[in-house]
C-alpha cells in the first residue's frame, strides 16, 4: 500500500493493576500529590469545562516563572514532557547534520528522530555507563542529553553541561532534566549565559502527577516562541483547563514536595546500601530509581520472580549492556523494605 508509514514505537513500562502490589517499574512517585493540589481538585468548577482550556498557559506560566525567577515568555507548556520534547525536535533539529544523543538514554529520543526524519548519530556510553562529554564534540545538528541520565540514574555536574554548551554554540542543547528534583543541581542557572539551551522538566516525577500529564520547556524566548508556534500548528489546547490549574498547585506546595523528595532520595541510599550485604551493586542514582545487578544471578529470572511476588520492576532485554541488570524505582521505606527481603529470600533461598 503506497504512503504508510513504517516506525518501530517506544514501548514504555507495563502498567499492572493489582491489589497489593508494589509497582517500580516506571518511576512514578510513592507519595500522593500535595495537599493543595487535592484542594484545588476538590474545589474544581466542573461548568468551566464548557469552555476550551488557555492557550497560552499563562497561570502556569507564571507559577513556573516565579519559581525559576523567570518570564513567563521563556516556558512552553504541553501534554507532558513527551508532547513538550516532540515540539522541540520539530522546532530544532531541521539539520541535515546529525542529532547527538547517548546509545542508552530515553528511548523516546530515536523514536522521535525516525517519526519526524531528523538524522541522528548515538554515542556509547563509557564501560562506566557514563555520558562523554567530548564525544559531543563533533558536527551536529543538534544535541539531547537527559540529565540525570535514564536508565543508569547517573548526573553530569554543571561543569561538564557547561562546556558542552562553549563546545556546541551554532545548536540548540537540550538537556532533559526529568528527574533533576532528585539531584538538586538544574541547569536554569546557565540560561542567562547560553541562549542556545533548552531545559525540559516535568510533573510526573518529583510532583506526583504522572497520570496528569503537564510538562514544560524552559529556554530563550526567541527559541521558545519558534516551539509555540509548532504547538499551535499541532494542537493550541494541549494542556486542559483542569491539569493546568492542578499543576499551578503543585507548583505553589514547594515544601510538600521537598520533603517527600528527600524521602525518596534517603530510601534510594538505604536501599543501594542494603542489597550490597547480599551481593547486589548499583549505579550511583540521582534519580528515583537505580539500576541494580548481582555477579552470580540472572537478572530476566529474577525479573520473573518478582512477577511471581506482585513486585513489578524493569528489564530491558533489548540494550545488550544491560541486559544483566534491572531499573528499580524508589517507592516508600516500607515497600523498598518488602523487596529488600525478597531480594535477600531469592539469593540465600535460591542460589547460594
Amino acid at each position: 500500500m503506497k504512503g504508510l508509514r513504517k516506525i518501530t514505537p517506544y514501548v514504555p513500562g507495563e502498567q499492572p493493576n493489582y491489589p497489593a502490589m508494589i509497582k517500580l517499574n516506571t518511576n512514578e512517585n510513592p507519595y500522593p500529590p500535595a495537599p493543595k493540589v487535592a484542594d484545588t481538585l476538590k474545589d474544581f468548577d466542573v461548568e468551566q469545562l464548557k469552555r476550551y482550556s488557555s492557550i497560552d498557559n499563562l497561570a502556569l506560566k507564571n507559577a513556573l516563572g516565579a519559581k525559576h525567577q523567570l518570564s513567563p515568555e521563556h516556558f512552553l507548556i504541553g501534554n507532558g514532557s513527551d508532547e513538550v520534547l516532540a515540539f522541540c525536535f520539530l522546532a530544532f533539529f531541521n539539520s541535515s547534520d546529525p542529532l547527538l544523543f547517548p546509545d542508552i538514554t530515553y528511548g523516546f529520543y530515536k523514536v522521535w528522530a525516525d517519526l519526524f526524519q531528523v538524522p541522528f548519530k548515538e554515542l556509547p556510553l563509557n564501560d562506566q555507563f557514563e555520558i562523554v562529554i567530548d564525544d559531543y564534540k563533533q558536527l551536529n545538528g543538534g544535541i539531547i542529553i537527559a540529565n540525570p541520565n535514564a536508565p543508569t540514574g547517573l548526573f553530569k555536574p554543571l561543569s561538564e553541561i557547561e562546556y558542552l554548551l562553549k563546545e556546541n554554540p551554532e545548536v540548540i542543547v537540550i538537556i532533559d532534566e526529568a528527574y533533576i528534583d532528585f539531584a538538586r543541581c538544574s541547569a536554569v542557572t546557565l540560561l542567562d549565559s547560553y541562549p542556545n539551551l533548552i531545559i525540559i522538566q516535568t510533573f510526573s516525577k518529583s510532583s506526583s502527577l504522572a497520570g496528569l500529564r503537564v510538562g514544560y520547556a524552559i529556554g530563550n524566548p526567541d527559541y521558545i516562541q519558534i516551539a509555540e508556534s509548532i504547538k499551535s500548528s499541532f494542537n493550541p489546547y494541549s494542556v486542559d483547563m483542569l491539569a493546568e490549574k492542578l499543576a499551578v498547585a503543585a507548583v505553589e506546595d514547594s515544601a510538600y514536595y521537598k520533603e517527600i523528595t528527600q524521602k525518596i532520595c534517603t530510601t534510594r541510599d538505604w536501599f543501594s546500601k542494603n542489597i550490597t550485604n547480599f551481593g547486589f551493586s548499583t549505579l550511583v542514582s540521582k534519580t528515583n530509581f537505580v539500576l541494580l545487578t548481582h555477579p552470580n544471578l540472572n537478572m530476566n529470572e529474577l525479573y520473573h520472580y518478582l512477577e511471581t511476588k506482585d513486585v513489578f520492576v524493569r528489564y530491558f532485554p533489548k540494550i545488550e549492556r544491560l541486559n544483566n541488570y534491572l531499573r528499580v524505582s524508589i517507592g516508600t521505606q516500607v515497600e523498598m523494605e518488602k523487596v529488600s527481603q525478597l531480594l535477600h529470600d531469592y539469593v540465600i533461598n535460591d542460589h547460594e
